[in-house]
């Protein structure tokens, strides 16, 4: 189901704080469309955590669905303002921050994720995502158009890097639709993105995780030099003799990664 038009924002809603990089959604049609993104893949069991709701654009429609919901909300302000204009989000808005609460504490099962993100932790959002991935099927998020271009980029263009690889080894990545800023207030300087990451049904062995994630890492922290330069402090240059360890880190596909990562974590005798 598809909302049409845009309401006039709530003048009653709590301004928001550039400090927590708030910009509230007051188009229902693109509401609609995030909800819809979400429900459309979701499946048993069918656990929601809505990350910021804010003056709830997107928990007014999630809280008509038959899901198990629950919001993380910093701002206390407006937590007060979702209970009071949607008594039905009462004990189902927890007051905490995304990066820090104990998420097994609200469910002991899988569930999904979904969200206008804040603009200022949105990376550290997918971050916190990707620790969590074996409990989190679905993702669908907001993000500054500059950031999920970046995460759903493919090698071989400048834009993609840690967050690419990363993210797409463990999903699969949608760029759904762009947001103009005249659907926010205040409206942001940029345009946004929705994204949908659904979690890879054929996983790829990953030897040691911890190992991967540092390699990534390593070969993108001077990704104008070669992966033998750049990989130098993790591995010893006498092992980078391959052609490959000539080329740059943006040139190489996730594929590429994940097996050059198994091939030295294994050589090292990291715990697979």
């Amino acid at each position: 189901m598809l909302f049409c038009g845009r309401n006039k924002f709530n003048l009653n809603s709590p301004l928001a704080k550039k400090s927590l990089g708030q910009h509230f959604l007051h188009d229902e049609n693109i509401s609609g469309r995030i909800v819809d993104s979400l429900m459309e893949k979701l499946s048993e069991p069918n656990n929601v955590i809505e990350i910021g709701p804010g003056p709830g654009a997107l928990t007014k429609i999630l809280l008509k669905k038959k899901i198990n919901l629950r919001c993380i909300e910093l701002d206390q302000r407006m937590i007060e303002h979702l209970n009071k204009t949607y008594p039905s989000s009462k004990d189902k808005v927890i007051h905490g921050d995304f990066l820090k609460v104990n998420l097994s504490e609200i469910f002991n099962d899988k569930y999904s994720v979904v969200g206008n993100f804040p603009y200022n932790i949105s990376s550290q959002i997918l971050f916190r995502i990707l620790q969590e991935k074996e409990t989190i099927p679905i993702m669908v998020g907001m993000f500054q158009k500059e950031v999920g271009d970046r995460i759903a980029s493919i090698h071989g263009n400048k834009i993609y890097g840690i967050l690419s690889v990363l993210v797409q080894a463990f999903y699969d990545v949608e760029n759904l639709f762009i947001v103009e800023p005249a659907s926010f207030t205040p409206p942001p300087k940029v345009k946004s993105v929705v994204l949908r990451l659904i979690r890879k049904k054929e996983k790829e062995k990953i030897y040691d995780e911890k190992y991967f994630f540092a390699f990534v890492k390593n070969a993108f922290g001077q990704r104008r030099k070669t992966l033998r330069n750049s990989l130098s402090q993790l591995i010893v240059k006498e092992k980078l003799t391959d052609a490959i360890f000539g080329k740059r880190a943006e040139q190489l596909s996730v594929q590429q990664f994940i097996d050059l990562a198994n091939k030295f974590a294994k050589e090292n005798g990291n715990q697979g």
